[in-house]
């Protein structure tokens, strides 16, 4: 008899507000998605809360809520998480932070009063941005600190003997002067002034701005944390595991969980990036063995935070079109008998270019028993099922059952 199959598509921060260029919709509303259409006739629809009481809505805490880990218990930072994804070897005295190079203002203006443009860089290729850190590596790392790169812009520090500080993350101050925000930090601060010193004139952010991109031009310094601790994914659920995703943060939370990672040539975490690539990745995991993968996708959170309306919901069809709408069509042509979970991690609202902690929404199909519905998947209707889950932990349980 053959094992049921779970899958999880998640569209980081694809949930949102009703938006008047939208026509009082939300882009999950306005967006055309043929697939959910058609699957939210057939399945449970509703709202789950996936950000503890007191925590900050962010992408770490949310996916450990998802994936079934309790994130007041679990979470110890997010630059740990990602650490894991790239092979740093964390000691128990460790810090790690995350290393964004960012975009920030490039006149004359004292570093305090510089306005930071874009926590992205205009999705730097990791090529590029890994040349960039390399620049900044030779001048600041020492025994204390010590850099790895990343994927794209997303790049780690480890802190040797660290602290667990307050730092702002980027992409909450996107517009703003940046002197508040700043590092109370001194050691910290100053490296983040050097490194525009380094980076302002390099050649590759010449030849950006040259051809009408951001310069990445300044490294910033957020999501400190300690090593982190998960149990065992296959101990806690009977199921092996499989991650694909282009960010590290989500592969290091499976390399903690001891899940296997997939790694999809051209994912990138952009509008662009490789969606028939994670399909068949997800395919290929399922028939060797795997009960369980999760499929996530940035780009609907990378577009909430550039403010770009046009460009979510593009983000969001594609999900649709070249995730959900193949995946499900391989599924059901190879008689797999399958549950999917399609939801946001958290909402990345358009107006506020940043996560907001609300619940959202979730659509939950079982191939062998789908139901008879009239609704559509989106943050309207599903907060109008009444089916809602309290505790975000707790929804893999559902999935599950």
């Amino acid at each position: 008899m053959k094992r049921k199959k779970y899958v999880v598509v998640l569209g980081d921060g694809m949930a949102d507000e009703p938006i008047e260029s939208l026509l009082g919709k939300t882009p999950l509303e306005f967006a055309k998605t043929p697939v959910l259409d058609r699957l939210s006739a057939l399945s449970e629809i509703g709202m789950v809360h996936t950000i503890p009481e007191g925590m900050k809505p962010g992408s770490d805490t949310a996916n450990l809520s998802v994936l079934g880990y309790d994130p007041k218990k679990y979470y110890s930072g997010r630059s740990p998480l990602e650490a894991l994804s790239i092979g740093v070897p964390m000691k128990d005295t460790d810090v790690a932070l995350r290393c964004n190079i960012v975009t920030v203002s490039d006149g004359d203006e004292p570093f305090e009063e510089k306005v930071i443009i874009d926590h992205s860089s205009g999705e730097i290729s990791t090529e590029d941005c890994s040349v960039l850190l390399e620049a900044v590596k030779k001048e600041l790392e020492n025994e204390t600190y010590q850099f790895y790169a990343g994927t794209s812009y997303r790049h780690c520090l480890i802190w040797d003997h660290g602290s667990v500080i307050e730092l702002t993350q980027p992409h909450d101050v996107l517009g703003q002067v940046i002197g508040q925000y700043l590092p109370a930090d001194a050691k910290l601060l100053a490296m983040m002034k050097r490194s525009y010193e380094i980076l302002a004139d390099h050649p590759i952010n010449i030849e950006r701005k040259k051809q009408g991109f951001h310069p990445a031009n300044c490294c910033w310094f957020w999501g400190a944390g300690t090593k982190p601790a998960l149990s065992s994914f296959a101990e806690k659920n009977g199921l092996k595991g499989m991650m694909v995703s282009a960010v590290d943060l989500l592969k290091g939370i499976a390399v903690g969980a001891g899940m296997g990672v997939a790694y999809v040539e051209g994912a990138n975490g952009g509008l662009h990036t490789n969606y028939e690539g994670k399909v068949q990745a997800a395919l290929e995991a399922l028939r060797d063995g795997y009960d369980f993968v999760y499929i996530h996708v940035e780009a609907p959170d990378e577009m909430g935070h550039q403010g770009s309306v046009e460009k979510k919901v593009q983000a969001i069809e594609y999900l649709d079109q070249r995730v959900i709408g193949p995946l499900t069509k391989a599924l059901e042509e190879e008689g797999t008998d399958y549950r999917l979970l399609v939801m946001p991690d958290h909402p990345t609202p358009i107006r506020v270019r940043t996560h907001t902690a609300e619940s959202v929404p979730y659509l939950l199909y079982d191939s062998a028993s789908p139901k008879k519905e009239s609704w559509h998947y989106n943050e309207k209707e599903a907060a109008k099922s009444g089916n809602y889950v309290a505790l975000g932990h707790t929804m893999i349980a559902k999935l599950l059952a």
